[in-house]
């Protein structure tokens, strides 16, 4: 029976291959390495739970002054930790700093491979911020300056 409303939705002849599926698929061949593309390798492992973990003593603070190494590319960005967001895999930083008169930020995921090494320079003043964001310092670049020096008000 024709479809009524348009000739451009049919399809004619429409064959589904007959063959049984491959081996590799039904073997899991094809998950593998998306799970060892996507999960932690075992140094990565080791680096986000001790900088993500609430229970780590090393555990990343908003407020820290951190340093992240490149490897594709070998460089730092130092920067005062503006925001952490905990989700696993996919867990990242934002880290701001002021170069040239320029406010820049950048965010960072710990569990890319480009990302070679974090380390935390200063831990934040008094022991931890109030505030769980730190978004106010995009536009009071004086306590900006003052959470880099290192100086408690």
């Amino acid at each position: 029976m024709p479809y009524p409303f348009s000739k451009t939705a049919l399809v004619p002849n429409l064959t589904l291959p007959k063959d049984a599926p491959l081996e590799k698929l039904k073997l899991g061949k094809g998950l593998m390495p998306f799970l060892q593309k996507n999960l932690y390798s075992a140094g990565k492992a080791e680096l986000m739970h001790d900088l993500f973990s609430r229970q780590s003593p090393k555990q990343l603070r908003v407020g820290s002054i951190v340093t992240v190494l490149n490897d594709q590319a070998p460089n730092t960005f130092t920067g005062v930790l503006i925001a952490i967001r905990r989700r696993g895999p996919d867990s990242s930083i934002t880290l701001r700093n002021i170069l040239q008169r320029t406010g820049i930020e950048m965010q960072f995921f710990p569990n890319a491979p480009g990302v070679k090494e974090v380390k935390v320079i200063r831990p934040p003043p008094k022991g931890r911020m109030r505030r769980a964001k730190l978004y106010y310092l995009r536009d009071s670049p004086d306590k900006m300056s003052m959470l880099a020096g290192g100086k408690n008000k």
